[in-house]
């Protein structure tokens, strides 16, 4: 940890960004660990399932774009609050009236996108608190509510044994009503935020091929860590046969190690510097996507690799937004969400070809293979603008690390 961290901003605010964004992250994922029995159920077949696990992460996506022009414009806490709202009484109608039908499935996912936007709310609200220096911590310990992808996985299942995979959606209420009153208590707009500018131009950062750039790494990062946290349960279920409850617990220990390691990737970048380790992650989930895709003979086999792969991801998230601030401090906002939407994008595009591989192949081997192409790719990319990075706007940065 950073020597003076935890004097240089304001705690309670990290706090509930951190709460916010766990619960948050917590329903977004919720139909992952449901999919199993909502599948059988409903009688859906490969794509349907990999399409409405992959759901909440597009609208999620489209939704990071909204709220980062409404975090720069309303603030952050406040955006968050209505966030919270329609996700809360989303939740409480589908439990009500109850969910028959893939359609349903689909506009429930619809919902929960308004729980995937929280990261360009969250983020920010905790950014705006810490100097340079201490960003990538700060927004590491932020982004570490990306764990609230393991409580989905470890309870959403046995409540659904329980009661029903309909109850659970109802259940899901009652954390996210107490995290939105310590929310509203506790959590503070930093001060001199930045101006209110027009529409158009929180697009401006768009002409920067820079934002192009962090848009592809995060997307490969993030939407690597999602999309597998998304489609994990499935996964096991399928392919070794176990029960909703076990594929759970797997899915929720590879979900644990990738969020755990994000405020550690993120304290990483600020020590050794975010390209580096960037570098490192990509190909690290690369080599491991890749075996992956020849077919885990066992369960413990395929459970390590996936814990290694979300370990390299997951610390992936935390090194990309320790660059972020640094060059798009004045832009935080939008960045966060154009950012968060490539995120997205790549979890959406993970779990749905997981499962079109699936219906078309009979396995989802081939969806993994693409995706460790794509790390190539992105690592391909950072190799091309490092040194220009260093070179420019990097060398501006006094004592901090790109």
């Amino acid at each position: 940890m950073n020597k003076g961290f935890w004097d240089a901003g304001h705690r309670p605010t990290l706090f509930a960004a951190f709460l916010y964004f766990d619960l948050a992250f917590m329903v977004w994922v919720l139909l992952g660990p449901l999919a199993p029995s909502i599948s059988a159920d409903l009688g859906l077949n490969a794509a349907q399932k990999g399409l409405m696990v992959a759901i909440p992460t597009l609208a999620g996506a489209i939704l990071r774009l909204v709220n980062g022009v409404l975090v720069d414009k309303i603030g952050p806490k406040r955006t968050g609050a209505i966030g919270q709202l329609i996700v809360i009484f989303g939740l409480l109608s589908a439990w009500g009236l109850g969910v028959h039908s893939f359609g349903g499935t689909i506009a429930v996912g619809v919902i929960l996108g308004f729980a995937g936007a929280s990261f360009a709310v969250a983020l920010p609200l905790a950014s705006r608190w810490y100097p340079a220096e201490h960003q990538g911590t700060a927004l590491g310990i932020a982004g570490m509510g990306n764990s609230g992808t393991v409580f989905a996985a470890l309870f959403a299942p046995g409540l659904a044994k329980l009661f029903g995979w309909n109850a659970v959606l109802g259940l899901a209420v009652i954390p996210l009503v107490i995290v939105f009153v310590i929310y509203m208590a506790i959590a503070k707009d930093a001060p001199n935020p930045p101006a209110a500018k027009s529409f158009t131009s929180y697009l401006e950062p768009l002409k920067n091929p820079d934002a192009w750039w962090f848009m592809l790494f995060y997307g490969v990062t993030f939407g690597g860590f999602v999309g597998l946290a998304a489609s994990l349960s499935i996964y096991f279920t399928d392919q070794f046969s176990l029960t909703p409850v076990a594929a759970g617990y797997c899915t929720a220990a590879c979900v644990f190690a990738g969020s755990l390691v994000r405020p550690m990737g993120g304290a990483l970048a600020d020590r050794i510097g975010g390209i580096k380790t960037l570098s490192l992650v990509y190909i690290l989930a690369a080599v491991t996507l890749a075996t992956i895709s020849t077919g885990p003979a066992t369960v413990a086999m395929a459970l390590g690799l996936f814990v290694i792969a979300m370990l390299a991801l997951g610390a992936g998230n935390g090194a990309v937004f320790q660059l972020v601030p640094q060059r798009f401090r004045e832009e935080m906002g939008v960045m966060t969400g154009l950012v968060g939407f490539a995120g997205g994008v790549g979890g959406f595009y993970l779990a749905s070809s997981l499962g079109f591989a699936k219906q078309l192949t009979g396995s989802p081997q081939l969806g993994f293979l693409i995706f460790a192409a794509l790390c190539i790719v992105a690592l391909g990319g950072l190799t091309m603008v490092k040194g220009r990075w260093r070179n420019t706007w990097g060398a501006a940065l006094q004592g901090v690390r790109i």
